[in-house]
Order: structure tokens, then C-alpha cells, then sequence
């Protein structure tokens, strides 16, 4: 998997993050320089890492418009951009006609569905909660509109690609 990472407001360096899961943890490839990894989620949004046989914890804080890393004590602003997804936002912007097909963006499995089949839902709202890599990510709806179809059921793995939902 691969990210882009802005640490810091406005004008921060993104930085590349490559994710490879490994027999005994992680290699991550932070701007091509490789680091081994292990790395366990205790709780939610809490990420526990060794890497070089030194402990960190970090702290994930969303509000809706914010998202921060705390390290220690050390409170950093992320934004996090998956280059995959920005392109297909990219594709779909200002195409607000007709019904819309929520992929998933990732191998995972389900494990929550947010809203039901007929509800009204806004730009942004989540539909769907897809757990990968210990990460639970929630898919949201590109466009105001009515959940036509739910797809997703609790429990089931889902592959890049598959529908989720369908608004409209």
C-alpha cells in the first residue's frame, strides 16, 4: 500500500509512506529509505510500534476537519492522501448525476454498515466501516443522495473494487 503524508499545516513536505507486511512485522519505506517495523493496535485509535528496539505510541485524534498524530507528548497535524482514492475523487469531481458505485478501496473485511438501504445521506457521511491491516477505514458517500443498495454485510472480506453500496 501506498500513501502520501503531509505532517504539519499548510505547506508541510508530503512525504511517500510504501506499507509491505513482512513475516515478523512491517517494512515501510518512508521517501525510499527502508525501516523494519513491528506493530500492534492495543486500542482503538492507539498504534503501538518497534522499530530499532524502541517503543512508541501513538494517538490517533480525528475531529471533522482535523486529523492529528500525538507522539508522546509531540501533537502533529497529518493529512494522510491515498493516491489511489485521490485520483478516483479526481475522475468523479463535479459528476454529481446519477448513481454512484462506493468501492472498496482495499482488501479488508467489513465490519460495520453505517446507514440503510432508502436513507438519506449527505456528501461525506460514512455507509460503510472496512477494517485493513487492524485499521478500520470509513468509506463515505461521494455525493448528496439516497442509499439505493447496501451490498456490504457485517463480516464479509471484500477485495479493491468490490461494491460496497450503491447512492444515487
Amino acid at each position: 500500500m501506498v500513501y502520501e503524508i503531509v505532517v504539519g499545516k499548510e505547506g508541510g513536505k508530503p512525504h511517500r509512506l510504501e506499507l509491505e507486511k513482512a513475516a515478523d512485522g512491517w517494512e515501510c519505506r518512508v521517501d525510499g529509505q527502508t525501516i523494519h517495523v513491528d506493530a500492534v493496535i492495543p486500542r482503538r485509535d492507539v498504534l503501538s510500534l518497534l522499530i530499532d528496539g524502541h517503543s512508541y505510541e501513538i494517538k490517533r485524534e480525528q475531529t471533522a476537519t482535523d486529523l492529528h498524530m500525538w507522539v508522546g507528548s509531540a501533537r502533529f497535524a497529518v493529512e494522510l492522501r491515498d493516491p489511489r482514492s485521490l485520483r478516483s475523487r479526481q475522475k468523479s469531481a463535479g459528476d454529481e448525476k446519477g448513481p454512484k458505485k462506493i468501492l472498496a478501496p482495499m482488501p479488508g473485511r467489513v465490519v460495520r454498515v453505517l446507514v440503510a438501504e432508502n436513507s438519506e445521506v449527505e456528501a461525506g457521511q460514512g455507509i460503510v466501516v472496512v477494517e485493513a491491516m487492524k485499521m478500520q477505514n470509513e468509506i463515505k458517500s461521494p455525493k448528496k443522495g439516497v442509499v439505493k443498495k447496501i451490498s456490504a454485510t457485517p463480516g464479509a472480506a471484500v477485495n479493491p473494487g468490490d461494491v460496497l453500496a450503491i447512492v444515487e
